[in-house]
């Protein structure tokens, strides 16, 4: 039984080998040069540096929309209640954090992002995120 599945094997083998060369044959072509031939050349004046860009490198990375603009603390609604989330944006080029302020008696649809420094009380109430933060993060 042993010899069979080895003839079998063989046999497939060399079929495969078959099909393989014919499939070469048929699109290969042998280059003969003659001596003093040239092969095609193109004048270095005509070559420029290739500079790839983000785009290039990352095609099929989604483009993110652009943030909405930084609101100064004269629009805000009313007392700093506590700073929800924290997110990193790019303006002008820059990376910048901003911050989800929530403000005491408003609605969750008044919730507004805002610069470190726009936020009233910004330090005390970004201490109170970070450390929520690290109490979730110990829980876990």
């Amino acid at each position: 039984m042993w010899k069979r599945a080895c003839d079998t094997a063989s046999k497939y083998i060399a079929e495969a080998k078959e099909c393989n060369k014919q499939r070469w044959d048929k699109t290969h072509m042998e280059l003969h040069f003659k001596e003093g031939d040239q092969h095609p050349v193109l004048p270095v004046s005509l070559v420029k540096p290739y500079f790839q860009t983000e785009e290039d490198k990352f095609a099929s990375r989604k483009k993110n929309p652009t943030p909405p603009e930084i609101v100064e603390v004269e629009d805000s609604p009313g007392p700093v209640s506590k700073i929800i989330r924290a997110r990193k944006i790019r303006l002008n080029g820059k990376d910048q954090r901003q911050y989800l302020v929530k403000f005491k008696s408003q609605t969750a649809d008044k919730d507004k992002w805002f610069s470190e420094d726009s936020i009233q009380d910004g330090n005390l109430h970004l201490r109170i995120l970070r450390a929520s933060r690290r109490t979730e993060q110990s829980h876990q």
